[in-house]
């Protein structure tokens, strides 16, 4: 039986796509949950809920329009294995969250989308446990964009909580989390 350690609470990591950033790009951020996460007393995150904010310049000041003269994407994952600057399918095991910022120029057009379900996990029951020492934010921008007038900064924000699982629940999220869908 899973039991709440704490009450909720908000981790956040951010990455940044430089100017002169081409399509392609991708940056990566490391968030070091290690403290959080307690091995002997089967302790894991509890990941409640995941959103991902996207912000201009370096100021934070400036619309989306700003990044780049054409249309452009940018996309985020978070997971608990280190892609290192790749993305992972929806049917890997270590994908916690996902989302899409699309940008229309001319248009005047930007829409911001997550992607993978439940990103609000509910319960405690329904959460995405997490039991590695690190979670990875990576971001990238892409279409026929570069980053040319000003940066663009992804930010990924959690809602969690410490939960104790039972030590078979905790040796199978250990094993799970190892063992990748490719």
């Amino acid at each position: 039986m899973t039991t709440s350690k704490t009450s909720s609470f908000y981790l956040t990591e951010t990455v940044k796509l430089d100017l002169a950033s081409v399509s392609g790009t991708i940056a990566q951020g490391t968030m070091d949950i290690g403290g959080l996460v307690n091995i002997a007393s089967s302790e894991a995150l509890a990941v409640e809920q995941v959103d991902f904010i996207w912000q201009v310049s370096d100021n934070y000041d400036a619309g989306l329009d700003a990044v780049a003269a054409t249309n452009y994407t940018s996309i985020a994952q978070l997971t608990d294995s280190n892609p290192g600057t790749a993305f992972v399918r929806a049917d890997d095991s270590n994908l916690i969250g996902s989302g899409s910022l699309n940008v229309d120029v001319p248009n005047n057009v930007a829409t911001s989308d997550q992607d993978f379900f439940p990103d609000n996990f509910g319960k405690l029951s329904e959460s995405f446990f997490a039991v590695n020492d690190n979670l990875y934010l990576v971001a990238n921008i892409a279409g026929n964009a570069a980053v040319t007038t000003s940066s663009l900064y992804c930010t990924v924000r959690i809602k969690a909580r410490i939960a104790k699982l039972s030590k078979q629940d905790w040796m199978a999220l250990a094993i799970t989390s190892t063992a990748n869908s490719d």
